[in-house]
C-alpha cells in the first residue's frame, strides 16, 4: 500500500485494477491546461534553477552517461540495437590526399546509427500509452504517428531540464556492499530512509536520481540480462510518493526504472503505464551514477546542479542524454 493517505490496492493477481486505480488517483491530466507538453517539468521553474545553480561550490563535474558504443547492453528487444559508429573520412584519407582539399588541410567525419533509447536516455511523454491514451488524455493514434510525436515530441523539453539534482543512493543505504539484488522493490519507506541518511530533502521541482548499484554489478560480471531482465527498481507502490512529492523527473541506473520482475503475476512495466501517460512524469534510465555516488558518499553532499537536456530531435519519444552534475 502507498503511504501518506494516497493508498491504492495492490493485488498482484489483478494488475488491471491496480493500474486503473493508480492512474485515476495520481492523474495530472488538465493540471497545466489542455495544451500542455511538459508534464511534471512544469514544477521545474526559474526559482528552482536558481536554487540548483547556487549549489555549485567546488566546481567538480560528473558525466552521468554510459558510453554509446557497439559493446553496450542491448540484445535486440523491440529491435533495439547498440550504436553503430562509422567513419566517413579518416586520417588515412587525409594523408593519402584523397579528400580533394586545398593547401594540405584534411579532416575526419563520422556518423552514428542507433535507437534513441539504447543507452543513457530520457523517456519522452509520448513513449507509453494507457488504454490508447497519451499524456493529458490525448488519443494515442493522433499524438504519435509514423511522422513521430506530433504533440509532445522530446524537442519541447530541450531547454527545460536543468535544476537541483538529488541523489538517493538506495544501494548504499539499504543494500549489501552498496548494491541491491535483482528483483528488489524500492518502496517509499526505502526512499525516505535513504534521504534521511543522506541528510537531504526531496523538494518540489527536483530531478531525483536513484542508484541501485546494478550497473556496478553488471560491469563486473558482464551485461547479461541488464537490458530487459531482472533488476532492482521502484515499487509500483511508490506511485503515490512520485505524485505527492511533485518532483520534475526521476532517473535510475537500471534499464527499466521499476523493479523487474514486476510486482504482478502477469504484467509489463505497470508503473510506466501510470506515471508517463497519466502523471506526466519524465523518466530517465541507464544513467551511470557510480562516480557521482562515490563523491557524494565522501563529502556527504547529495544535492547538486544538474543539467540533462535531451537532443531536440523533432517528434522523438525518447532521447540520448549526457547528464552533467556539478558540485
Amino acid at each position: 500500500m502507498c503511504g501518506g493517505g494516497d493508498a491504492v490496492t495492490h493485488d498482484r493477481r489483478n494488475p488491471e485494477a491496480a493500474i486503473a486505480e493508480a492512474a485515476k488517483t495520481f492523474s495530472n491530466w488538465g493540471r497545466w491546461g489542455d495544451d500542455d507538453r511538459l508534464g511534471t517539468l512544469n514544477f521545474l521553474d526559474e526559482g528552482k534553477r536558481r536554487q540548483g545553480a547556487a549549489l555549485v561550490r567546488r566546481g567538480v563535474s560528473f558525466s552521468l552517461a554510459q558510453q554509446f558504443n557497439m559493446d553496450g547492453p542491448q540484445r535486440g528487444w523491440r529491435r533495439r540495437t547498440n550504436p553503430v559508429h562509422t567513419m566517413l573520412d579518416t586520417g588515412a584519407d587525409a594523408a593519402l590526399g584523397t579528400q580533394g582539399m586545398p593547401h594540405g588541410i584534411g579532416g575526419a567525419d563520422d556518423v552514428v546509427a542507433m535507437p534513441l533509447q539504447c543507452s543513457t536516455q530520457w523517456d519522452g511523454l509520448g513513449h507509453i500509452f494507457d488504454h490508447g491514451k497519451a499524456w493529458n488524455g490525448r488519443p494515442a493514434e493522433l499524438t504519435v504517428t509514423s511522422d513521430g510525436d506530433l504533440v509532445t515530441g522530446i524537442e519541447h523539453m530541450a531547454s527545460q531540464i536543468a535544476g537541483r539534482g538529488v541523489l538517493l543512493d538506495v544501494g548504499r543505504v539499504v543494500g549489501t556492499d552498496g548494491e541491491l539484488p535483482d528483483g528488489f522493490a524500492i518502496t517509499e519507506e526505502h526512499l525516505q530512509a535513504t534521504a534521511a541518511d543522506h541528510g537531504v530533502t526531496v523538494e518540489r521541482g527536483d530531478i531525483v536520481l536513484v542508484r541501485t548499484g546494478q550497473l556496478a554489478r553488471v560491469r563486473r560480471g558482464g551485461w547479461g540480462e541488464y537490458a530487459g531482465g531482472p533488476a532492482p527498481g521502484l515499487s509500483f507502490t511508490t506511485a503515490g510518493w512520485l505524485h505527492r512529492s511533485e518532483i520534475a523527473a526521476i532517473a535510475t541506473d537500471t534499464w527499466g526504472f521499476e523493479v523487474r520482475p514486476n510486482e504482478f503475476d502477469d504484467a509489463f512495466q505497470p508503473l510506466h503505464q501510470v506515471v508517463i501517460p497519466n502523471m506526466g512524469l519524465l523518466i530517465g534510465e541507464m544513467w551511470d551514477l557510480e562516480e557521482l555516488a562515490r563523491d557524494c558518499a565522501e563529502d556527504g553532499v547529495h544535492e547538486f546542479w544538474l543539467a540533462a537536456p535531451p537532443l531536440p530531435i523533432t517528434g522523438a519519444v525518447g532521447s540520448p542524454v549526457n547528464p552533467i552534475a556539478v558540485k
